[in-house]
């Protein structure tokens, strides 16, 4: 395993009516929903590390913090980037930030653990 503060991924995404607050439940207007801000940020921060895990091992997110600060509609454009920002252990903690064509859509943190895929899975089935 190879991680380090630095390790960076981009992501760019169209807002799609399956992204809106309307379609996932999360509010009644047509803007890229919260909890899809969420998906996409999580999505850089997996690929930022994904090169750089050993065989048999995954990331599970434990902590968030977001702030959704402007609204995106359909069809708007945003990039998400994603950096490693501190290794503890196996505690990996990113900063990320989501920019429309003229503004920060979205920002924060996202903490997540290394994990062994097949006893991860294990300990979640035998609950």
């Amino acid at each position: 395993m190879t991680l380090a503060p630095g390790l960076r991924s981009q992501l760019l995404i169209m807002v799609e009516r399956e992204d809106t607050a309307q379609k996932v439940g999360s509010g009644d207007v047509p803007v890229l929903a919260t909890p899809r801000l969420l998906t996409f940020a999580e999505m850089a921060t997996v690929q930022a590390v994904r090169p750089h895990l050993a065989p048999g091992q995954s990331t599970v997110g434990t902590r968030v913090e977001l702030e959704h600060l402007a609204p995106s509609p359909l069809g708007a454009h945003v990039q998400f980037t994603a950096e490693l920002t501190q290794v503890d252990g196996k505690r990996l903690i990113f900063a990320f930030e989501a920019r429309g064509k003229d503004r920060v859509v979205g920002r924060g943190t996202i903490e997540r653990v290394v994990v062994d895929r097949a006893a991860f899975m294990e300990r979640a089935t035998t609950r």
